[in-house]
This record gives structure tokens, C-alpha cells and sequence, in this order.
């Protein structure tokens, strides 16, 4: 049997009205065909099959809603983009094929040659190349500041600001902003207010009610956990999400349908696997700030943090990643990375598994050494992304770390 568009049901998004994030998780953005199925259906097709070629025409001329190529229109698509929307307090989600894909679309779509941005140091070293190398080809400028100093944002900003960015918490030093602040400065300067909010997730921080216009996630993090696909997801109002739309559909940057599938189903598990995350981050922060190899750990649970106060009150959670210097140089963190035996040497993040990387030769080693520098990104640095096995465990494979250092 074939199914077509109108024969799926959507279930109201006005049944789940004022419901928890959890509950969202699980019943927001569901679709049953006409088979009621109780787990979502997938729509892995190119295209879409009309009654008529009347139909068809008023689908491309947009006087009929529905489905008409699966690089704009999907069912399994727009069911993942509906959950996160919901999970994230927006009108509209545009999914695409990566995080790096929502944030270009992001960028593309909103700001034109002359623009200029406002982007914090401490975000995903590829994010600063997409800034400092590829938009400026195409005239738009980008000025790097510190995440928590204010005054650098409101002395950066100019008559041609069009564009804040940031990643709160900060990789990999999980530095905090403060979103109210930030925003307050985006509409003085009639700026939009970009929150990459890949560290917390909707689960731990809702930067949409803190003040931001758009909310983007790499979806191959957290919101799928378990390292299987590459995602990403762009949330706003509808009338700038109108915007990323009409790129996505004009140059392709899509997420598949099986993807979607794939984080729509991720989702539902989410909130349990953040808090899981959580308690054991800070476990290990807490324990890592013991060890005599350690020179410092940065971790906005630790009340030693310049921010606990703020990521306690603006975050549900302190995230599941951490950062740690261990005493000397590269040659000691990779000397201890080597050393561990279950955790995985990746520089994904996000996942079950926890996993451990060397920023400055990974994530941020495409950076010049001045911008390292100023991210604080040394070559003594490593970072956890810490998973929900026994917390225990963990701490045994880093003593493998330790023991390898002699200490």
C-alpha cells in the first residue's frame, strides 16, 4: 500500500501545550500514517507521487500544502524538526545535513556582503574558520571576543553589526555567557543573537527564552547520543526560519530522511541520558581536581568555576563535557591519552561512550597559534566528553592516564 501526505496524521501540538521537555521529547513532532503505527514510519523516497498534474503544479506553486522532493519536503524531516522546535520553545526548526551545514545556512541566509559579526573566541574550531576564512571571501567580517567580557562585545559592536554568535558553554573550556546580557547588547543594536546551544542541549538550557533569536544544534552530539549519523538543526522564529528554508531548499544542504529518523528517535531518550551525563561529569571533575597531574579543570559544576554561579542559574545541568591541563606539554597529554584503554580517542562529542581528545591537534588544530592562544587552547589541554558508563570505570582508565605520567 502506498501512503500519501494527507493520509499521515500529526498529533496536535496543542495536546502537548505547556508539557515538560521530557514529555515533548517523546510525544512532540509524532506522525502515524493511516497504518497507526506506534513508532514513527520513515520516508525514505527522492520524491512524491500527485493524483494529478494539477496537483502537482499547485504543490510547486505553493497553493497546496504537502510533500514534493525530499531536499525541502520529507514527513520524516519535518517530524524531527517539529519534536526539537517544541524542545526548544520555537516556532520552526530547519534540519540540515551537519552542524556545520545549520550553522553556514544560518549565515548565508541572514547576513549579505558589508555585514559584520560578533563571534566568540571559544566556539568549535571550525566554526572560527567558516568565519575568519569563507564568509569574509564573501564580505562579511567577523570580530572575535572573549565570551564573558562585555565590554569587548559592546566595544566590538558597529552600525553594520548584524550577527552575535556564540557557544555557551565554550569549547572546550566550558566557559559560560550571560544570555540575558548578550541579548540586551543583540537588540540595542537591532543584532540577531546566535546560540549554539550544542553543549547543553533543551534539555539543561532554553537560550530562546533567555533572549536568543536562533538556537542551533549539531545534531551528531547529544540530540542523537550514540555517534550514528551527522546532523544538524537551526531553530527560531517562523519568519527567520522562513529565511534558512528558502537557502536549504535553493542550494540542498538537507538532512536525510533516515538521519531524521534516526534523531527523532534519539531525542526520546534525551533528558535521561543528559542527567546521566551530568552526574558523572561532575563526579570526574571533582575527582580530577584531586590528582596531583592535574594543573587545573574547567568545568562549570565546580564551584571553583568563574561561572558556576551563572551556568546554576541559567543552565538545568552542567553538561556532560569537561576540559583538564595536565602538567607539562603535548608530549605528556598525548602520553596519557594513549594510555587509556576503554575510552575512545575521538573528537566527536556527545555519546554514550565517553571519549578523550588533544584539542590543539584535533578540534582547534586548524587554528593559527595566536588564535589558539587567545582560546586558551594549550597543548597541554585535553578534553572529556564524559558517557554514562560506570563513573567508576572511568576513573580507572584514567589512572591508566596517570599512572603513564608517573604520578
Amino acid at each position: 500500500m502506498t501512503f500519501r501526505r494527507e493520509e499521515t496524521v500529526q498529533i496536535p501540538e496543542s495536546d502537548l501545550e505547556g508539557m515538560s521537555v521530557d514529555t515533548l521529547a517523546v510525544r512532540a513532532g509524532q506522525l502515524r500514517t493511516d497504518q497507526l503505527e506506534h513508532s514513527d514510519a520513515i520516508f525514505p523516497t527522492s520524491s512524491f507521487v500527485y493524483g494529478s498534474a494539477a496537483q502537482a503544479a499547485a504543490r510547486f506553486g505553493g497553493e497546496e500544502p504537502g510533500n514534493i522532493y525530499s531536499r525541502f519536503t520529507n514527513p520524516t524531516v519535518q517530524a524531527f524538526e517539529g519534536r526539537i522546535a517544541a524542545m526548544e520553545g520555537g516556532e520552526r526548526a530547519v534540519a540540515t545535513a551537519s552542524g556545520m551545514a545549520a550553522i553556514l545556512s544560518t549565515c548565508i541566509s541572514l547576513l549579505k556582503s558589508g555585514d559584520h559579526v560578533i563571534c566568540s573566541r571559544g566556539v568549535f574550531g571550525t566554526t572560527n574558520v567558516l568565519f575568519q576564512k569563507y564568509l569574509a571571501r564573501f564580505g562579511v567580517e567577523t570580530t572575535f571576543v572573549s565570551l564573558t567580557n562585555y565590554e569587548e562585545w559592546q566595544q566590538a559592536i558597529r552600525p553594520e553589526t548584524r550577527m552575535l554568535f556564540l557557544e555557551t558553554p565554550s569549547n572546550p573550556l566550558c566557559e559560560v555567557a550571560d544570555l540575558a546580557e548578550l541579548s540586551r547588547l543583540a537588540k540595542a543594536s537591532d543584532a540577531l543573537l546566535v546560540v549554539d546551544n550544542c553543549f547543553c542541549t533543551p534539555v539543561l538550557q532554553r537560550p530562546l527564552e533567555l533572549g536568543a533569536d536562533i538556537v542551533i544544534h549539531s545534531a551528531t552530539k547529544y540530540l542523537d547520543g550514540q555517534g550514528r549519523c551527522v546532523g544538524g538543526v537551526v531553530v527560531g522564529s517562523e519568519k527567520l526560519m522562513e529565511e534558512v528554508y528558502g537557502f536549504l531548499r535553493s542550494a540542498g544542504p538537507t538532512m536525510s530522511p533516515f538521519n531524521a529518523w534516526v534523531f527523532h528517535k534519539g531525542l526520546e531518550t534525551l533528558p535521561i541520558r543528559m542527567r546521566a551525563h551530568c552526574d558523572n561529569a561532575l563526579e570526574l571533575a571533582l575527582w580530577l581536581e584531586q590528582q596531583n597531574a592535574v594543573e587545573s579543570v574547567y568545568y562549570a559544576g565546580l564551584q571553583s568555576h568563574p561561572q558556576h554561579e551563572l551556568a546554576k542559574k541559567q543552565q538545568k545541568g552542567f553538561g556532560g563535557v569537561l576540559s583538564f591541563r595536565v602538567k607539562g606539554g603535548r608530549d605528556e597529554a598525548w602520553r596519557f591519552i594513549d594510555a587509556t584503554r576503554m575510552i575512545s580517542i575521538t573528537a566527536n562529542l556527545g555519546d554514550v561512550k565517553t571519549t578523550i581528545t588533544h584539542p590543539a591537534t584535533t578540534t582547534h588544530g586548524r587554528l593559527s597559534p595566536e588564535d589558539k592562544d587567545h582560546a586558551g587552547i594549550t597543548e597541554n589541554l585535553i578534553r572529556l566528553s564524559v558517557g554514562i558508563e560506570d563513573v567508576e570505570d572511568l576513573k580507572t582508565d584514567l589512572m591508566r592516564g596517570f599512572d603513564a605520567l608517573g604520578s
